[in-house]
């Protein structure tokens, strides 16, 4: 999901000289839905969508993007926290969008929607009354309002209900195993995100729910059809997506492992030693208090939608208390 906030707005004065107004495209014009490969920052890992509209005759080469924020708003990292961050539509020339993707090295994939010339019209005055300052921005939601489902809703307010898809993906399957896919299970942010997620992450998936991931939304659009059987993408280039495995010197479980072998190490000494380290014990307390804490506050007090109290968050208390049995049963 692309947040490049500043290069965005280098690019505004570019947008301006292309003349983004309410005006009819050419028959010629092509509108097309962006799907971009994962990158190696745990915001990117997820991949980014966005819609592409070419008109040749009229030169116009845009990308609308909906993954746009600003470091610089003020109290930025609280409303973060509280899931209070508003992104908005930018608008950049094709060239320089897909310049951003190769110099990261992240594969982009086009497919070039089959639209009828007044649907592609009704789409382009969509974009541009979106891309309007008053509406630009909106309040961001990693599963429900993101830069993949503002893109798809937006064309299936242009083509209604007409048209179907026969991909199922992930139909049925939970939030946690579905995001689990993208950060790697053994990775130490699909650990915190465990750790964050309640019993809310467990629901099955319906079919629109799952396209809040931008390969999914990509796929599913690459079977979707009209009702007469035409498809609703002319033109498809379509992959899969590489996720970065983690290695196992770097996965949570041996991290856990490692905790679990030196509190039991410590004990050990304790038993030996007639004496209780009881700093240790302080220390982890806190900790997990503030933990604990962190996720009372996100549950009641933000907008993050997944985040509550489940039985994973007695994985750390639990592994300390084995640990600390050696000197316990003394």
């Amino acid at each position: 999901m692309w947040h490049n906030f500043r290069t965005s707005i280098l690019f505004f004065c570019l947008v301006l000289s292309l003349g983004i107004q309410a005006q009819t495209l050419s028959p010629e014009a092509q509108i097309s839905l962006l799907t971009c490969a994962p990158g190696k920052e745990l915001y990117a890992r997820y991949g980014h969508t966005a819609i592409r509209v070419l008109d040749e005759p009229n030169e116009i080469d845009i990308v609308f993007n909906y993954g746009i924020f600003d470091f610089n708003t003020d109290h930025f990292y609280w409303k973060f926290v509280r899931g209070e961050t508003w992104y908005e539509l930018g608008a950049t020339p094709y060239y320089w969008f897909m310049r951003e993707y190769k110099r990261e090295k992240r594969p982009v994939y086009e497919q070039v929607l089959n639209l009828t010339p007044e649907q592609q019209n009704l789409l382009w005055d969509k974009l541009v009354e979106n891309y309007e300052p008053e509406n630009r921005k909106y309040l961001y939601n990693f599963v429900f309002d993101n830069c993949a489902t503002r893109p798809y809703r937006l064309i299936k307010s242009v083509i209604g209900d007409s048209a179907i898809s026969d991909y199922k993906g992930y139909t049925g399957d939970s939030y946690r195993r579905f995001i689990r896919h993208y950060t790697g299970p053994h990775s130490w942010a699909n650990a915190g995100i465990n750790l964050l997620f309640g019993p809310k992450a467990d629901l099955p998936m319906s079919d629109e729910q799952r396209l809040f991931l931008p390969e999914e939304l990509m796929l599913y659009m690459a079977s979707a059809h009209r009702n007469n059987g035409a498809p609703l993408v002319q033109y498809n280039h379509t992959g899969t997506f590489r996720i970065a495995k983690t290695p196992w010197y770097a996965s949570w479980e041996l991290g856990l492992i490692i905790y679990f072998l030196l509190v039991a190490g410590i004990s050990y000494r304790d038993r030996k030693r007639h004496k209780r380290s009881r700093w240790l014990d302080i220390t982890m307390a806190c900790l997990y208090g503030l933990l604990l804490l962190l996720v009372a506050f996100l549950t009641f007090f933000s907008c993050h939608p997944l985040v509550g109290f489940g039985w994973r968050l007695l994985i750390i208390p639990l592994t300390h208390l084995c640990a600390r049995f050696i000197y316990i049963l003394r």
